[in-house]
């Protein structure tokens, strides 16, 4: 039987599902400040840190990991925590614009997670389809590229926040039954004092 190690495997964020995903968010969300957001606003520099931050903290989060589940953790919520900051921030902006927040039942929003972007230039090219198509949400109406842009964006960062909430329900319970670094430190030490 192998003893378990001080320092377990960590790192390998680059294959989170979330991961992949909080950094789509962040490539869409610095187009569309870019493309629909004054680049000397407060707003755009907030919108495009709060993605930002959502990619980062789940690399710091994941790469702590090794020594502190609760670092893990924390950050973890964090990323989460930034990503809800830029949902605010594009239903403010749909808001301030009389455009509509389309509901989780609209169509459109569930054609945008089936086609499975993985790239901006997709996502783009996704709502520039949308746009030519003409197709109508729910309301009836005829919708904007800034519409369909930013109800994008939102449609992704639920998919992302979803994959970060039941990381952070595993991480929780992981923590719970075994413990952190320190529970792990002593279980190493003692295992070995008693060899």
């Amino acid at each position: 039987m192998n003893p378990e190690p001080l320092i377990p495997t960590h790192g390998g964020y680059r294959n989170l599902k979330n991961f992949q995903l909080a950094q789509l968010v962040y490539d869409v969300t610095v187009r569309f400040c870019d493309r629909f957001i004054e680049k000397k606003s407060r707003t755009h520099d907030q919108m495009v840190q709060a993605a930002r931050y959502g990619v980062q903290n789940i690399a710091e989060g994941r790469q702590a990991s090794g020594t502190s589940k609760k670092s893990e953790l924390k950050l973890t919520n964090v990323a989460r925590a930034s990503l809800e900051e830029l949902k605010l921030d594009y239903e403010d902006f749909l808001r301030h614009r009389n455009l509509p927040i389309w509901p989780r039942i609209d169509p459109r929003r569930q054609r945008l997670i089936d086609s499975r972007c993985t790239a901006a230039d997709e996502v783009a090219q996704w709502v520039k389809e949308e746009f030519q198509s003409g197709r109508r949400g729910l309301c009836g109406q005829a919708s904007t590229l800034p519409e369909i842009s930013a109800n994008a964006a939102l449609a992704l960062i639920a998919v992302a926040c979803a994959l970060l909430d039941r990381q952070i329900r595993t991480l929780a319970q992981s923590f719970e039954e075994g413990g952190g670094f320190t529970e792990r430190l002593y279980r190493v030490r003692s295992n070995r004092r008693g060899q």
